[in-house]
């Protein structure tokens, strides 16, 4: 069932003209035609109610700030930035396929080759956000995007942290509740260690298809994350390599400091396990580009050319010193 656009289309917004509306919360996404480059992108304004929360207003800012400034291919990217109205809008890559939760859902994340190919893609995002200093914080599946293609894209960046902004009073707990770190969980400063621990509970997920915590409430999803280890079960049951547990298990330890920390030592490790076994593969089983194999030998056919041209060429040299011999008199 269509959803009701917020605002009735056809609309404009600058050189944007909105084609359809693809949802939201406190702000709304709408998929739009830039009229002057002619291309599909996905426009994102802050709600009226958003742009009077001022924190909300500056978070939202922020995320535009952070998101512009990134480029690498698995990270959804942001073209534009403007005001409509006096309310906020970015212009994004339009992505088509489905979110990880909605390929989970309809079980097309493949065998476990390809679900591993998945999180190196992921692992690489990361990887390059940290590098620039920025933390997500908000590692899930509704936040990981696949393409028709296969390729992984890393989305929203509402409530990521750049080095030296800080948004959030002290002792406020951002986050979905079944990925959060413990020390998210108890309010302390986030580090680049939460994305390992989300990244951690979300690859068991990935694998297996259940939550790893499984809890009737809030209070009961933190007990577990701060007083139980994290439940592989799930993942060990569905045929996980013992390399992918331990991967797991160290990006989850409660302590952060036993956590793997840097996600280039988490992707090199998905790399190594890769490399050992099977190429990964896509959903539908077909081999990624990454996969080429070597040309196949010459046929018969190519050979036998070859024969004959080296024949050839010495039946060639045969007649050259017959020539030569009977002008000089030696035959």
């Amino acid at each position: 069932m269509p959803l009701t656009p917020p605002i009735p289309l056809p609309a404009r917004i600058g050189k944007y003209e909105l084609v359809e509306y693809l949802g939201g919360g406190m702000a709304h996404v709408y998929r739009a035609q830039d009229t002057i480059l002619g291309r599909t992108v996905a426009l994102k304004i802050l709600t009226e109610a958003g742009n009077n929360d001022r924190e909300l207003r500056e978070r939202f800012l922020e995320e535009a700030r952070t998101a512009s400034n990134i480029n690498q291919d698995n990270i959804i990217a942001v073209y534009d930035f403007g005001e409509e109205s006096g309310r906020p809008f970015m212009v994004m890559e339009f992505l088509r396929g489905e979110s990880l939760r909605d390929a989970m859902k309809g079980g097309r994340t493949g065998d476990i080759e390809y679900k591993l190919s998945c999180a190196l893609q992921i692992a690489r995002a990361l990887e390059y956000i940290h590098s620039r200093k920025i933390i997500h914080r908000d590692i899930k599946p509704e936040n990981i995007h696949i393409d028709v293609r296969g390729k992984v894209k890393l989305m929203d960046f509402g409530i990521a942290k750049r080095e030296g902004v800080a948004l959030t009073r002290a002792g406020f707990t951002l986050g979905t509740p079944f990925y959060m770190a413990p020390e998210q969980v108890m309010g302390l400063p986030a580090t680049n260690l939460v994305d390992v621990y989300a990244f951690g509970v979300m690859l068991v997920e990935l694998i297996s298809g259940e939550k790893p915590i499984q809890a009737e409430s809030v209070e009961k999803i933190f007990e577990q994350i701060l007083h139980q280890p994290l439940n592989l079960e799930p993942a060990r049951a569905k045929g996980a390599p013992k390399p992918v547990l331990e991967l797991i298990a160290r990006c989850t330890a409660k302590n952060p400091a036993e956590r793997p920390q840097t996600f280039a030592i988490v992707r090199q490790q998905i790399e190594q396990i890769l490399s050992a076994g099977q190429p990964p593969t896509t959903a539908s089983g077909q081999f990624t580009q990454q996969n080429a194999v070597a040309p196949p030998p010459a046929s018969k056919l190519s050979q036998t050319w070859i024969i004959v041209f080296s024949a050839g060429g010495v039946v060639a040299l045969v007649l050259i010193l017959f020539v030569l011999g009977r002008i000089f008199g030696l035959i």
